[in-house]
Order: C-alpha cells, then sequence, then structure tokens
C-alpha cells in the first residue's frame, strides 16, 4: 500500500518557525515574572563593646570546649546524658528531622522519571457490516453456499476482539528546563538541613537549661544549708533570752524581738525548701531521672571553676550559632520557592513514552508478537488561571521578606545575648567582690554588737539587726556566685555551645538558590 507524501516546508521558512518560537518562549520568559533585587542585610560591628578589665581579647579564639568539660561533675555529666537520651521535647525535634528528610526525598524524587512495567488484556465484541461478509467467491454451489452464508453472518455479526500487551511506560515527566524542579528540591533540602540545625540549637538550649538548673540546685542546698545553720542559732539565742527573761534580767520586747528573728528564718527556710522541690521537679521532667541525686553540700559554688571564655569576633557567630545556621537556611529555601513561583510563569514541557509488546493471543504473548512503542513530549502554558501564579509568586515574596526579617533578627538576638554576657560577668564578678569584703564587715558588725549587748553598752535589737544583715548578705553571696556560674553557661551556649560544624548543604553550583546570591 502506497502513502501519499506530505510536502515539507522550504528550510527558510521552517527556520523562520523555529525562530519565532524560541522569541515566543524567551519574550514570555523575560517579562512574564520579573526578580526583585535582593534586600541587603544590617552588618554586624566589628567587635562587641570594650569592658574595663575584663581581660577579653577580640581576637582570642573561640571555646572548643564540650558540655561536659565546661563543668567538670559527674552528677552533672549524668544528668546531661540522660536528658540527650530520654529528653522528650528533643525526640520530637529529632522526629522534625526525620519529617523534613523524608519531604526532601519526596521533592527530590520528583527530579526524576518515574518508570514502571505495565501489563494489560482487552477483550471486546464488535458488530462487523454485513457486506464485509461475501461467499460468492468461494466455488461452493448454490445449495450450500446460501445457508453457510446465513450461519457465517449469524456468527460473525458479533466478533470478539482480544487484544494482550506488555511492556515499560514512563508517565508524564516534567522535563526541567527552566529550573524549576531544581529550585523545588534545593528549597526542600535546605529545609530539611534548617530543621537539623534547629534541633542542634534545641539541644543546646536543654543542656544549658540542665547545667543552670543543676547550679540552682546547688545554690539552693548551699542557701538552705546557711538557713538552717542560721535557724539552730536563732533558736538557741531565743531559748536563752527566755531564761534570762524567766529571772527578770530582759524585757518582753527583747523576748519578743528574739522570737521574729526566729519566725523569718523559718519562713525563709520554707521558701527554701519550696524553691528546692521546683527545682528538683524541673530537673526531673528534662532529665526523665526519677531520682534526680541531691546537689552536694560538701562543694559549694564557690569551689566550682570559673573560666573566661573569649567571645572572638561577632562575624563568628554567623558559623557558630545553630539558631543563625538554621535561620540562613530558611531563608535559602525561601529564596528557592520564589525562583520556582517566577518560573511557574514559563511554559511546562512534559514527556510521555513507553515500549513493548502486543499480541492478539495471551498464549502467543511472547512468542508470536507485534514491537510497541510512545513517545509523546507536550507543551503547555497557561493562560488564564485567575491570578493563581502572581499569588502563588506574591505568598513566596512575602515568606522570604519574612525569612530575611527573622535571619536578620536571629543575628541580632545573638549579638545582644553575648554583649549582654560579656557585661553581666564582668560586673557580677566586680559585685560579687565586693559583696565578698560587705560581708567580711557584716560578721565583724554582729560580733561587735553581741560584745556590746554582753557588756550592757546596747539593746538586744543590735543585735538582731546585725545578725539580720549577716544572714541576708550571706544569701546574696550565694546568689551572686550563682548568677557568675550561670552567665558562664549562658555565654558558652550565646557563643554556640560545643565547638561544631556546619552541616553540609548538598547543593549543585547550578543550584538557583546560590544564583540568586547568599545572606550578607
Amino acid at each position: 500500500m502506497n502513502l501519499p507524501l506530505r510536502s515539507c516546508p522550504p528550510p527558510n521558512r521552517l527556520l523562520l518557525a523555529v525562530l519565532a518560537s524560541l522569541a515566543l518562549v524567551g519574550g514570555i520568559a523575560g517579562c512574564a515574572a520579573p526578580a526583585q533585587p535582593e534586600q541587603a542585610l544590617t552588618p554586624l560591628p566589628d567587635r562587641y563593646p570594650e569592658l574595663p578589665g575584663a581581660g577579653l581579647s577580640a581576637a582570642a579564639a573561640l571555646p572548643t570546649l564540650d558540655w561536659t568539660e565546661l563543668i567538670a561533675d559527674p552528677d552533672l555529666q549524668r544528668l546531661q546524658q540522660a536528658a540527650l537520651a530520654y529528653n522528650s521535647d528533643l525526640r520530637v525535634a529529632a522526629m522534625r528531622v526525620e519529617e523534613a528528610r523524608a519531604a526532601a526525598g519526596l521533592q527530590r524524587a520528583t527530579t526524576l522519571p518515574m518508570i514502571g512495567l505495565s501489563a494489560q488484556g482487552v477483550r471486546a465484541r464488535t458488530e462487523l457490516p454485513l457486506d464485509q461478509i461475501d461467499l460468492s467467491n468461494a466455488g461452493l454451489p448454490p445449495p450450500l453456499a446460501v445457508p453457510l452464508e446465513n450461519a457465517l453472518h449469524q456468527a460473525e455479526r458479533e466478533r470478539i476482539l482480544s487484544t494482550y500487551s506488555a511492556g515499560v511506560i514512563m508517565p508524564s515527566y516534567e522535563i526541567d528546563f527552566w529550573g524549576k524542579v531544581r529550585a523545588m528540591d534545593q528549597a526542600a533540602r535546605d529545609r530539611y538541613l534548617a530543621s537539623a540545625e534547629a534541633q542542634q540549637s534545641f539541644r543546646t538550649a536543654l543542656l544549658a537549661l540542665v547545667t543552670d538548673s543543676w547550679l540552682q540546685g546547688l545554690e539552693l542546698q548551699e542557701r538552705l544549708q546557711l538557713a538552717r545553720q542560721t535557724l539552730a542559732n536563732s533558736e538557741e539565742s531565743h531559748r536563752i533570752m527566755r531564761r534570762r527573761k524567766e529571772v527578770g534580767l530582759i524585757s518582753d520586747m527583747e523576748l519578743r524581738q528574739t522570737e521574729t528573728l526566729v519566725a523569718s528564718t523559718r519562713s525563709d527556710l520554707a521558701t527554701l525548701e519550696r524553691q528546692v522541690a521546683a527545682n528538683r521537679a524541673l530537673l526531673t521532667q528534662l532529665t526523665h531521672v526519677s531520682e534526680v541525686p541531691r546537689a552536694r553540700t560538701t562543694r559549694p559554688l564557690s569551689r566550682i571553676e570559673d573560666r573566661n571564655l573569649p567571645a572572638g569576633l561577632p562575624s563568628e557567630l554567623l558559623t557558630r550559632r545553630p539558631d543563625i545556621r538554621a535561620a540562613e537556611l530558611q531563608l535559602q529555601a525561601a529564596r528557592g520557592n520564589v525562583t520556582a513561583a517566577r518560573k511557574a510563569f514559563l511554559p511546562s514541557i512534559t514527556l510521555t513514552a513507553g515500549g513493548g509488546i502486543a499480541s492478539n493471543a495471551l498464549e502467543s504473548l511472547f512468542s508470536h508478537n507485534y514491537g510497541t512503542w510512545l513517545f509523546m513530549p507536550r507543551i503547555s502554558l497557561p493562560i488564564f488561571d485567575g491570578g493563581r501564579r502572581q499569588a502563588n509568586l506574591d505568598l513566596a515574596e512575602a515568606r522570604k521578606h519574612q525569612a530575611v526579617a527573622q535571619y536578620e533578627s536571629v543575628i541580632r538576638n545573638a549579638f545582644r545575648e553575648v554583649s549582654e554576657l560579656l557585661a553581666a560577668r564582668h560586673w557580677l564578678a566586680v559585685q560579687e567582690r565586693d559583696v565578698r569584703q560587705l560581708l567580711a564587715a557584716q560578721a565583724d558588725r554582729a560580733f561587735l554588737a553581741r560584745r556590746r549587748y554582753e557588756r550592757g553598752y546596747s539593746s538586744y535589737f543590735e543585735v538582731l539587726d546585725a545578725e539580720r544583715s549577716r544572714f541576708a548578705t550571706e544569701q546574696s553571696l550565694v546568689q551572686l556566685r550563682r548568677a557568675r556560674l550561670s552567665s558562664l553557661v549562658g555565654l558558652y551556649k550565646a557563643l554556640g555551645g560545643a565547638e561544631t560544624q556546619p552541616l553540609a548543604r548538598p547543593s549543585s553550583p547550578s543550584s538557583p538558590a546560590t544564583q540568586e546570591g547568599t545572606p550578607s
């Protein structure tokens, strides 16, 4: 059978048609969604505020200690390990990382074609026209030809058609001609890495909270011991004063003054016991340890080594703090979403292909068969979508601006935290030195007040006032020591915690997220 040949257009006309198509696509690509210029971030200061006598060098190396080395104590290390192993919120953060990893895997799968095996069988009944059945040329005599023709007419009117096929098929696969799918893939991977950095940030915050709560427990135990000692001394003084009152050596006013000191100390003791119980409950919640070891009163806060952590340069925070790295990755993901939203204005090119074998009988599918193949490219460009693509682009742009503001806010907060903690550590050390001198003066005052009372030069009210002042100063000194150590923990956390390297970022040189620029 000869098929008529269709005339092909002249080469010049074909070339003009191709060039016109490319010009149309290029025009659409150029004017559909213009890129917005990136907003420059406010730069960080070159150094932290100078503190007189702080002894901190801006160029000094940042600490490389681990949390277990910051404050070396076996009880604290056991609590830290328990928190990392059993804390529920940390497990939730880990599952969020797994969720983001799975989402990135799903998005990654869209960049590759889906290939599968296909097999099918079709049986259909069709009615043939009578004029297609003709036995006039069969050479039969008329007495036999007519009945046979009628029978064949009846049988062939309802004919069963069977078709069986098997092969490999690639469903509709979008060819990433403009980089939209790559941008979405990179954004998903950035979100996954951001979730991993967020988990690291939560881990650092958890260890800092456990360490600070443990220090608070030491403080409360030390203050509790001071309160019990003060209560014992007050009760002994009250017994002595009561005996002196019985023999008429003192007045009722002096006896009531001793009772006031005893009652006030008991109230302070009850408050401290309540705070100790709350502290143990918090540590139990953080570590899931049912029996939190009591803080050892044999090791006061004054015997815990206080380290002088160099702050380094503010720019080093960008690579050390996991929350800053997470915010940067979220910003890159938002920029990738903007890129993908812009590419949605361009034509979409998809491809469907397949190949296999076919036969009209199942038993001969793999022996007597025919080869089949399918190749179907398609290009589509939405003309009217009710503003859906523009709204999607506006949404992506708004989220990108939020990510920029969030990134800048995280950086500013980090700089503020380090600056405040550096100042706090300096002035807490100064304040602790002054309070230590004050405590020595208060102890001398209490001793002299009791001597004056015993010799009859003053009333017992002067003794009580001196004892109250000394007790309050002792409590303040313990609180200052704990605040200074807590500032060490806070500064270590603000500087990024343990020495950690940023997670690897699996991006290609042609990644859309990197083409748009990195935050500065």
